[in-house]
């Protein structure tokens, strides 16, 4: 693994890992010549970008070279004089889609003519959703995993309540009634509960490991899920949707038991969004009692498989 940096629009350093396939590492700037492409991870909301080593040392393994990026305000990308949860002071959700472009134009001048697939987790995996309206002409693929479709008077709820709790708490305040609506009313869907992050896996070692990471499971600034619930309201709507090249190939995975995703029916509200505006390219799969990281869970490995032999067929 190595390790770089790049720079935000607004200034903050973005800490970014790069996994290249055996034989691929560049003693200099030039490219690999045996990388079939490259996977760029957005990782979700309260972890980090080195969660994800051991998927990447799978996708080494066929050929695919890795970056990931830790988001603003999460792993190491964090602002001075700020917790860890607080992208920015205003508009950090567009300043992290942004910061994604600016990854991508990094691997292009590392790997140039080098096809990217970008890869969204939960959270990362609606700035993907953004990302392809607003920059899709940038990647060559798109992976959403663990994410949701349009969602109505529940994200309208959400988005009130975080406006009142930013003001009510400041805008690097936490605010446990958001917290308790939304990571809460996720875990009780696995009652009884051994931990509070129960809704993420049925291996019970990786849930262990996430609640014992010092950089997962911390709580969010009342802006960063002001700017995230905004967001959403806008994502997945008609005008976003339209701005999607239609044969760009779009791989959608998730648990049938993931909460983030409904239970599989927000997942098929995306995908049926999708066909309406005529995208031909869109690839699906469920996993059966599948939690929310399914990267995480107990059937990983061919969770793992799929998602190669899919990019496979892209760049074969």
């Amino acid at each position: 693994m190595q390790t770089f940096s790049v720079t935000g629009s607004d200034g903050l350093k973005l800490s970014c890992y790069q996994w290249l396939p055996t034989g691929g590492e560049a003693a200099s700037s030039e490219p690999a010549n045996n990388v079939r492409a490259v996977v760029h991870i957005a990782h979700g909301m309260s972890e980090h970008a080195l969660r994800y080593e051991r998927f990447a040392l799978a996708l080494n393994d066929a050929g695919f070279a890795v970056v990931a990026n830790d988001h603003r305000g999460h792993g190491q990308s964090v602002l001075a004089d700020r917790e860890l949860g607080h992208m920015a002071d205003e508009d950090g959700w567009h300043k992290a889609v942004n910061d994604l472009a600016v990854v991508n134009q990094h691997i292009q001048q590392r790997l140039p003519n080098t096809p990217i697939i970008l890869l969204g987790h939960s959270m990362g995996s609606f700035m993907t959703q953004d990302y392809m309206a607003r920059y899709g002409d940038t990647i060559s693929a798109a992976a959403l995993l663990a994410t949701n479709g349009p969602v109505g008077a529940l994200l309208r709820v959400g988005q009130m309540l975080a406006r009142f709790e930013r003001r009510r708490l400041s805008p690097t305040g936490h605010s446990p009634v958001i917290l308790s609506m939304v990571f809460g009313a996720y875990n009780k869907a696995f009652k009884p509960n051994r931990t509070e992050f129960d809704w993420l896996s049925r291996d019970e070692a990786e849930v262990d490991k996430y609640v014992a990471d010092p950089l997962c499971g911390f709580e969010c600034s009342t802006q960063t899920w002001h700017d995230m619930f905004t967001a959403l309201g806008t994502i997945a709507s008609e005008h976003a949707l339209k701005k999607i090249d239609k044969t760009l190939p779009i791989y959608v995975f998730s648990g049938t038991d993931d909460p983030v995703g409904e239970k599989g029916k927000g997942v098929q509200r995306l995908l049926n969004a999708y066909q309406k505006q005529g995208l031909t390219q869109v690839t699906h799969q469920f996993y059966q009692d599948g939690r929310h990281e399914l990267l995480s869970e107990i059937n990983r490995d061919q969770v793992t498989v799929d998602f190669i032999q899919w990019a496979k067929s892209v760049f074969n």
